[in-house]
């Protein structure tokens, strides 16, 4: 599902706004992200949403944005949906190559834990 506030601009990759704008997916993902993390991470992740943009967790919290991480984990929309939900296994997701991994894999762990 693809909705997006009109003018916001998308880059692979990146939340990238205009006037504020950003797409709703990412939007939400921000809003679920820091129920699950209230008081931010540890270390900095950052979440790629392919076709919607990025999204940092550090010890700042969680926001839109495509800054340097010790981590990055790439998924689909539903993927990243299923993992927050509690319907997808972060593992599971990695071992079929539905989310991708960049960097430290025990970050990477630290993080999955924290969200389950």
């Amino acid at each position: 599902i693809r909705n997006s506030i009109p003018y916001a601009a998308k880059i692979e990759g990146a939340a990238f706004t205009i006037g504020g704008n950003m797409s709703k997916v990412i939007e939400k993902a921000v809003e679920q992200l820091s129920a699950k993390l209230p008081n931010g991470f540890s270390s900095t992740a950052k979440f790629i949403i392919e076709g919607e943009g990025s999204i940092i967790c550090d010890p700042d919290g969680v926001r839109a944005g495509d800054d340097a991480a010790v981590v990055t984990l790439t998924a689909d929309t539903e993927t990243f949906r299923g993992m927050i939900e509690g319907r997808v296994n972060p593992t599971m997701a990695f071992m079929s190559g539905k989310l991708k991994i960049d960097g430290a894999m025990g970050v990477a762990m630290q993080l999955g834990s924290a969200l389950s």
